[in-house]
């Protein structure tokens, strides 16, 4: 069976995305927890088939090794520069697995150990280790300050995870990580959102014009028509060199049959996010797409749904819509013309919805057992929901990369 597999974001204190963790489990056993060969051969086959330049979209991965990965020299799939080999608890000691990352790192790739401690065993390794990775899970432990004053002192970037509340994000920041990483990091907005007024005007009636089954036409032109700023920014970007057209569109419906719905509704909710200088919450957005994605493509193999794929969508792109006006999801919602499903899903976790979104979160947050159960539920084949995740990441990427191209070309 192919292994879960799923990416984890790693920010800085600016909340600028740097790297991703991947993590993956086979057969419901994380893989990291076993040194079996059969896990080693299906982690192999699974990133021989995959494209990591999609999946990664540049950004540099962590990833845990197995000894018998480390043997079959997985690693080398990927490029020196985009690779940190992370070592757990269970091969410090092994004498096989420190020549192999003593061999790796000669190599040019970069090291991370997992929970560091300095215990005589660890102090072995020190000198191959570019990053540490502390658990703030339980940020009121008072050894984790001290972990990390002495990581900084020996020169190396200490990574916080599991940081899954804001409590553990400043505790972490005052002790002096370099990165963070965990729930509440990836759903955190970098700075305060300022150009709201498409948001005030007709961007939630136009995004559930967009989404649905069947959308008209008409319907998008009439909305995109009634908002001055929309119109203008449609128009431009249209008529931007990326589109490089011969004759100029001239009004909102030809600009629509260019652009195409597709692209329409990833633009219009990435342009209301837009902050006056430009700049946007990225990790935030993405997130934004990739969970509605997700969401949508589940669906289909999901039996007995009260909700359309279309909705599905939705739910799934407004799950981080409290997150990006800085409001209670509940107050956000509020304003919306969403069904009473959609609504309880993302704030009750109600029904066969609910189980649809929270799917989406546990896999998102590797709970492979919780991912199992729920898919078990909604009748979801397990083995189906790695492909779907992976080929949802590279729709997403490559959506995303063709809009901020055509923006910039504005």
């Amino acid at each position: 069976m192919e292994p879960y597999i799923v990416r984890q974001t790693i920010v800085d204190e600016n909340q600028a995305a740097k790297a991703y963790e991947i993590l993956y489990a086979d057969d419901q056993l994380s893989v990291s927890q076993s040194d079996d060969s059969s896990a080693a051969n299906a982690i192999e086959n699974f990133l021989s088939s995959m494209d990591t330049d999609k999946f990664l979209n540049g950004k540099t991965a962590f990833l845990t090794f197995t000894r018998n990965l480390l043997v079959k020299n997985i690693p080398k799939m990927f490029d020196t520069g985009k690779l940190v080999i992370q070592i757990e608890d269970s091969l410090i000691t092994n004498p096989l697995a420190h020549s192999l990352f003593t061999k790796y790192k000669q190599a040019g790739y970069k090291i991370a150990v997992v929970d560091f401690e300095f215990a005589p065993r660890y102090f072995g390794v020190l000198d191959i280790v570019d990053y540490i990775k502390v658990n703030f899970r339980s940020y009121d432990n008072p050894s984790l300050e001290n972990v990390v004053r002495i990581g900084n002192s020996f020169g190396k970037k200490m990574i916080a995870y599991n940081v899954e509340c804001a409590e553990a994000y400043e505790k972490a920041k005052n002790c002096g990580c370099t990165y963070f990483q965990g729930s509440y990091v990836a759903e955190k907005i970098p700075a305060t959102l300022t150009n709201m007024k498409y948001l005030q005007g007709n961007f939630f009636l136009l995004m559930i014009a967009v989404t649905k089954d069947e959308p008209d036409i008409d319907e998008i032109e009439q909305i995109l028509s009634r908002d001055v700023s929309l119109t203008y920014s449609l128009l431009k970007l249209v008529n931007s060199a990326y589109f490089a057209l011969r004759n100029r569109a001239k009004s909102v419906k030809q600009a629509l049959v260019i652009l195409g719905l597709g692209q329409l509704k990833q633009w219009i909710y990435l342009l209301s996010f837009k902050q006056d200088d430009g700049s946007m919450p990225d990790e935030l957005i993405r997130l934004s797409f990739l969970r509605a994605k997700f969401a949508s493509e589940l669906l289909e193999s999901c039996s007995d749904m009260p909700i359309s794929k279309s909705e599905a969508y939705l739910m799934g792109m407004f799950s981080t819509l409290g997150q990006l006006m800085q409001m209670p999801l509940e107050e956000a919602l509020n304003a919306l013309p969403l069904s009473d499903e959609i609504k309880g899903a993302l704030l009750r976790h109600e029904g066969r919805s609910g189980m649809l979104f929270d799917l989406v979160i546990a896999y998102e947050n590797a709970d492979w057992k919780k991912m199992t159960e729920l898919a078990g539920r909604l009748e979801i084949p397990a083995e189906t929901i790695s492909g779907i995740y992976c080929m949802c990441v590279e729709d997403v990427n490559t959506t995303w990369n063709s809009l901020m191209t055509a923006s910039d070309a504005e």
